[in-house]
């Protein structure tokens, strides 16, 4: 789905996945693949040109797997960054005329994280 979009965009997706990770980890799979989905999604909406990189890798005491998505899109300041987090909340009032979305995946990404253990930040 992702990589459909970013080649119509005509960005690079770049899976960057650490050979230490298991192969088999606990955890709730559909979660998690609407989470990445979500940050994906995301990260190629607001990047025009150049390249989208997911990262995975495990923690330190491998208990855990990180990911992170990097872009290189319109970017965010730290203001706008907290802000996100909230509910109905885009980057300004101009993001839903011209992107589209709810401000709610983040939101919801969050707390699907948070039950799960982890952190979104």
């Amino acid at each position: 789905i992702v990589q459909m979009k970013a080649e119509t965009k005509g960005l690079e997706l770049v899976p960057w996945i650490r050979s230490t990770v298991p192969r088999i980890c606990v955890g709730d799979s559909g979660r998690l693949r609407q989470i990445i989905l979500n940050l994906l999604s995301n990260a190629i909406k607001f990047t025009h040109h150049g390249k989208v990189v997911l990262r995975c890798q495990p923690s330190p005491d491998m208990s855990r797997l990180l990911f992170d998505v990097e872009d290189t899109g319109i970017g965010l300041s730290e203001d706008t960054i907290q802000r996100l987090f909230q509910p109905f909340v885009q980057a300004d009032a101009t993001i839903a005329r011209r992107f589209g979305g709810t401000g709610l995946g983040l939101v919801i990404s969050r707390n699907l994280v948070k039950l799960m253990g982890g952190e979104l930040t």
